[in-house]
């Protein structure tokens, strides 16, 4: 039997079958297309730094009120013009910035990312990230001890959670509203967000159901930096933080409404299946639970689970991405029943999952 995968491969490694496709017209625009998906594979750390330095420079926010000229732009750096104008039109392919001559504005790109904070914020973040795959073969191996793990409070971190706190504020909003679009908490008596980290989510939550009480529940060195955002918020006086460990203490009972948000892919399978079981110990009678996460296997974005998380989750030393038929199984193993999947408007960001 012909193994016609492996004659493929053979084919297309063949620089003169290569030379071939990229000038016959009926295969020209797929090597072609291929040829850049390659070239985009290898000079994609190239892309996220440049993003990176028009994050650290501030320019998307300069240039929020309307177009500059480069030298203004340079001043303001403090990065000599010739040098400026390399990131200035890196960044307009990219189609992060605009620019026309002397005169740059922001780019497609550029204003929506304005317009999500939480995307600048794991911009910043990511520098552990890269720090951390740096070495992937050692990463791969276990050899390398990384950053990522260090500032993760649950994955191991020395405790100190304002970090961690942060960039969950910021980058929290965006997924909340993802969430909170898809899937009607109004008629909810009781909400228990578990792992609700500063309550970011939660009081996106509380602003839906304005009769709801709220429970969040999180490590000691977490959860005791959520009373001021509740405070602050004037919700003080109908939400209960509860300090602990959920893979080994007991949830709060009495919630209608049991949310894992951003949570259980940060888990191995042994811990999340106990996260998953006492979520449905903490649950009322005919409650509901709504999980929600960036999926593996996500059509359309299969490099986010598989190759982003895969990796980032590596560094972090614990987890991993599921699909959702992986979690639909870890569900029903936990006790839950009528297992859905709700779409949201970029399930990239986060896909939804509800069970009873």
């Amino acid at each position: 039997m012909i193994d016609w995968r492996a004659w493929r491969d053979r084919l297309l490694a063949s620089p003169d079958f290569q030379r071939w496709a990229s000038r016959f017209f009926l295969t020209r625009a797929v090597a072609r297309r291929d040829a850049r998906a390659l070239f985009d594979i290898c000079a994609g750390f190239v892309y996220a730094q440049v993003l990176a330095a028009c994050v650290e420079l501030d320019l998307f926010e300069r240039l929020a009120a309307g177009p500059m000229t480069v030298d203004a732009l340079a001043a303001f750096c403090d990065v000599p013009a010739p040098r400026l104008r390399v990131l200035l039109e890196a960044a307009d392919s990219l189609r992060l910035l605009s620019v026309r001559g002397a005169s740059v504005r922001l780019g497609v790109l550029g204003a929506a990312l304005r317009g999500n904070p939480g995307v600048a914020a794991m911009v910043t973040h990511h520098r552990l990230f890269y720090a951390d795959v740096a070495n992937p073969v050692g990463l791969l191996r276990n050899e390398i001890a990384t950053g990522l793990s260090r500032f993760w409070p649950y994955a191991g971190g020395m405790g100190d959670a304002t970090g961690y706190s942060g960039l969950m504020a910021a980058t929290q909003p965006m997924i909340a509203a993802q969430v909170l679009d898809a899937y009607d908490v109004s008629r909810h008596e009781c909400i228990l967000d578990v792992g609700g980290g500063d309550g970011s989510f939660l009081r996106a939550a509380a602003m839906r159901a304005p009769r709801a009480r709220l429970l969040l529940f999180d490590l000691p060195v977490v959860a005791s930096q959520a009373e001021a955002g509740f405070a602050a918020s004037g919700l003080a006086g109908r939400v209960q933080i509860f300090g602990g460990d959920f893979t080994t203490d007991a949830l709060p009972t009495g919630a209608d409404l049991v949310t894992l948000v951003r949570v259980l892919h940060d888990h191995d399978d042994a811990h999340a299946l106990v996260v998953l079981r006492a979520a449905r110990q903490a649950l009322a009678p005919g409650g509901t639970l709504l999980l929600a996460e960036p999926l593996a296997a996500m059509r359309g974005a299969a490099p986010v689970g598989a190759a982003y998380f895969g990796f980032y989750l590596m560094a972090m030393g614990r987890g991993r991405p599921r699909s959702a038929g992986d979690i639909a199984a870890m569900l029903t193993q936990a006790g839950f029943s009528t297992v859905r999947q709700r779409p949201t408007s970029q399930p990239m960001l986060t896909a939804l999952m509800v069970a009873q």
